[in-house]
């Protein structure tokens, strides 16, 4: 047996040694086909939009048992460090059996149940290929945590916490009562939260979040428990910006979403989202060895994202770039380019910020006449039509599914797993009028369609009522429903062989169909853009297993490994969901290979991890929509045959110097990349026009941007024998990238250049961002009282230096002009500076 371990460890060493030595030496690869691209011969190491709801994990890591992924878990978070580098959609996150993540992109929406931090407290984590007794699992691991009234700690809880992210006030109530004498148990937790102005100016956010739950005990072997719970939350968003606004403004977290008016400070991109869960489940310990669990549930309610919308006006965005001082410069302008650079320096905000009184005034100034309004003839609508609104796109899910999970320890080595769970899910998409602006009505025609087509109706977005008038609170624009129906099936099997060895596989077997039903008749794709299409469908399976070999009692030595395949995700599956029902062509699944061997020591005083991971996600797509000045139309780009690298080295280790000194720190060193040459496909949004197939985009070896592929942390923690507590943690990250914009690595962004044009480098190279830091300390103190109450204080001061220099990340704008590539620069993110949280809390 120690030989088939070490041949285990011989194979994934050598594919990982092979692999990484392959990426650091090997050039761009070039064929016949693509000779006249030389310069793509850069070395990998040559460099060649944020959604906060959808947030990393870092809070639920700090739960993990595991040494290393409990280091890193918060300390590196100020750098959105992800396990491995893997996206969140590969991590799958349960609330009492049911999954948390979105149907549509595979990620956990965390503000979804944000604030019940009582109840979510202490969660079974799972990271990455192993044993799991909930589901089959994957690459990115998985969390569940309990809504059971009785599994709750009795007593009350009240707290209260101040901080200056992204929210200032938080007060929560948590009452749990255990088991009570006629068989029943209750959970109940509320909170708040609350800022006028978060750390970022002109954002604001108010938050609450609501749990109940109510268990009866039926025997001593049977539970029924039903669970309610939501957070519905209104919070008003931050943007990020290009480097020339930041160095004129002064201010690494300039905000371009928020203007005056009236005085006030008003937001444009406002999130206000409340999506309730419904969770009833049963348990049922059948015998001794055996176990039935079975949940089912129902989710609905509504999200809802604010932005501006105009037409027939100037773009009213600040950091449009034609507003920028260098724009001017460019065109010799160099009058109008000092004056604007005296006016965002002055931080004057009718330049630097949204203009909403100016909106109000053009809408009230702009009287217009439409005839055969809402598709009557004869009717004439005569009134301020407006050229800017407030509109927001809304999606509104609903979804019914079941989970059911059978466990049996079918002799004292083998404990058997199997489970099956689905759903049916449906999200109703589409745009609402939130506000006029002071206007009288909004035209529902596409601007673009009246400017590149001749027929009036191509331009409808409802051709059932051409020349749609709407006003606020009415839907306009786009309306249609995305339907995905999912069912898995999965196994999986501990076992104990001999005193030594143990080991586990498990299986799975799972469909996936999705489908769109429009509900317009969009004058642009009048034959796709109402009614149900086709319905996509997909098989999927996985595989996997792993060995486990006890050295000692101290040291261990394990190996997992698996193979899976993933339906892709329905938000990049459809061209242009807006407006038809056209999928990728050659829609497929994803395929995933991974690997790990792990080191592991465990004494009383020192533990660690040292772990080797390889990583292959192939297959996958990429779909966006943006403007393309080539075309000078927006364009649907789509890549299929995207496949990602991932590997590196994780160590972690925690030992106690003294009795009350403990020591802790991790590190990693890792290669995320592209490894593939993605063929691409573009086409006009508001046409079916092909301007572009088969095109090879040249991303071999390109770095995955947007996480540290190097990262350490080192703490120092005092644990007095007085009950308080006192910690500080020094953290560092480095090898962050921006991710590449496919469409500047094809033949056809080069081919008006030579090779020696300096032009050439700007196009094709990827920005490394500079290394970053942080300092973090922590205090906290607990007394307890005679009666048995606890009084709590926790103090977490994070990025103690105050360090604003910091990128964290960003993208390269889609949109680009290749003769002129400064125009369009990169857009950058910065960390906050010094911030803290701190918590009071009283639990008896």
């Amino acid at each position: 047996m120690n030989l088939r371990l070490i041949f285990l460890f011989a194979v994934l060493t050598a594919s990982f040694s092979n692999t990484w030595s392959q990426v650091d030496s090997t050039k761009y690869d070039k064929d016949s086909a693509t000779n006249d691209i030389p310069i793509f011969i850069m070395d990998a190491d040559e460099g060649g939009e944020d959604d906060s709801q959808i947030s990393d994990i870092s809070g639920l890591l700090q739960s993990s048992r595991d040494v290393y992924v409990n280091n890193v878990g918060f300390n590196l978070s100020f750098a959105r460090f992800r396990l491995r580098g893997y996206d969140t959609d590969l991590t799958t996150v349960f609330l009492q059996g049911i999954p948390m993540n979105d149907p549509e992109n595979g990620r956990a929406i965390w503000a979804y149940w944000g604030g019940l931090n009582d109840i979510t407290r202490y969660p079974e984590v799972v990271t990455g290929v192993a044993s799991s007794h909930l589901t089959f699992g994957g690459i990115g691991g998985y969390s569940s945590t309990s809504l059971r009234a009785s599994q709750k700690r009795k007593g009350t809880r009240v707290s209260y916490a101040a901080t200056n992210r992204t929210y200032t006030s938080r007060l929560m109530v948590t009452h749990n009562t255990g088991w009570l004498k006629n068989g029943w148990a209750f959970s109940f937790s509320l909170s708040g939260r609350y800022a006028n102005e978060g750390y970022v100016e002109g954002t604001y956010y108010s938050g609450m979040s609501y749990f109940a739950a109510a268990e009866k005990r039926l025997s001593d072997n049977h539970t029924v428990n039903l669970a309610v719970l939501g957070a519905p939350t209104v919070q008003a968003r931050n943007g990020i910006s290009v480097q020339e606004v930041y160095d004129l403004t002064g201010n690494n977290y300039y905000n371009p979403y928020w203007g005056y008016q009236n005085g006030e400070k008003r937001n444009a991109r406002v999130r206000n989202n409340h999506i309730p869960y419904i969770v009833l489940s049963d348990e049922l310990k059948i015998n001794s060895k055996s176990k039935l669990t079975n949940s089912v549930y129902y989710t609905f309610g509504r999200t809802g994202n604010s932005n501006l919308n105009w037409a027939g006006a100037a773009d009213p965005r600040p950091d449009y770039y034609r507003n920028f001082p260098s724009y001017h410069y460019g065109r010799n302008e160099t009058e109008l380019g000092d004056a604007l650079t005296a006016l965002w320096q002055a931080n004057d905000p009718s330049t630097t910020q949204l203009d909403w009184d100016f909106m109000y005034f053009a809408n009230g100034k702009n009287l217009a006449t439409v005839q055969n309004a809402n598709g009557i003839e004869g009717n004439t609508v005569t009134g301020n039509r407006s050229k800017y609104i407030v509109e927001e796109y809304r999606l509104d899910p609903r979804r019914l599914g079941i989970n059911s999970i059978y466990t049996n320890n079918i002799t004292d080595k083998i404990f058997l797993t199997t489970g099956v769970n689905g759903y049916t899910y449906m999200s109703q998409n589409y745009r609402v009028v939130k506000d006029l602006l002071g206007g009288d009505y909004w035209l529902d025609v596409d601007q673009f369609a009246e400017r590149d087509f001749s027929d009036p109706e191509v331009a409808q977005n409802d051709l059932s009522t051409p020349n749609k008038i709407v006003k606020e609170g009415d839907r306009f624009n786009y309306d249609y429903n995305l339907h995905v129906n999912y069912a898995d099936i999965f196994s999986n099997a501990d076992f104990k062989v001999g005193r030594k060895i143990d080991a586990f596989v498990g299986v799975s077997l799972n469909t996936t169909s999705f489908w769109r039903d429009g509900k317009l008749q969009n004058g642009k794709f009048p034959e796709n853009s109402i009614g149900a299409s086709e319905k996509n469908n997909f098989f999927n399976y996985g595989l996997k297993g792993g060995l486990t070999y006890k050295i000692n009692g101290r040291h261990i030595v394990t190996v997992n490994a698996l193979t899976q395949t993933r339906a892709p995700n329905v938000q990049n599956s459809f061209i242009s969901p807006r407006t038809r029902d056209k999928v990728i062509d050659n829609l497929e699944s994803a395929q995933i290979l991974s690997g790990d061997i792990n080191y592991i020591v465990r004494y009383p005083r020192f533990k660690s991890r040292v772990t080797a991971f390889y990583t292959e996600y192939n297959n996958q797509i990429w779909s966006r929509s943006f403007y393309h000045d080539e075309y000078l139309n927006f364009v649907n780009y789509m890549m299929t045959g995207v496949d990602k690298l991932y590997q590196g080295i994780e160590i972690g280790a925690e030992g106690n110097v003294t009795s009350t000194i403990v020591v802790s720190g991790a590190f990693t060193t890792a290669q995320y990349l592209y490894t593939s040459r993605p063929t691409a496909t573009v086409t006009i949004d508001n046409s079916e026009e092909l301007v572009a197939e088969n095109k090879t985009v040249y991303w071999n070896n390109y770095k995955i941007g947007g996480v540290p592929q190097t990262a350490a942390t080192i703490g120092v923690k005092y644990n007095s024998p007085k009950y308080w507590y006192i910690g500080v943690n020094a953290n560092y990250v480095a090898d962050i990238y921006m991710d590449p914009n496919p469409d500047r690595r094809t033949v056809e962004a080069l081919s008006g250049f030579v090779d020696t044009d300096p032009q050439v480098a700007k196009i094709i190279d990827q920005e490394k961002l500079a290394n970053g830091y942080s300092i973090n300390l922590f205090v906290g103190y607990s007394y307890r009282t005679k009666g048995g109450q606890y009084l709590r204080l926790n103090v977490n001061i994070n990025n103690l230096t105050n360090n604003t220099e910091f990128i964290t990340g960003g993208f390269e704008q889609l949109r680009y002009d290749a003769a002129n590539i400064d125009r369009f620069p990169n857009r950058y993110g910065y960390g906050f500076g010094l911030n803290y949280f701190a918590q009071i809390s009283y639990q008896f």
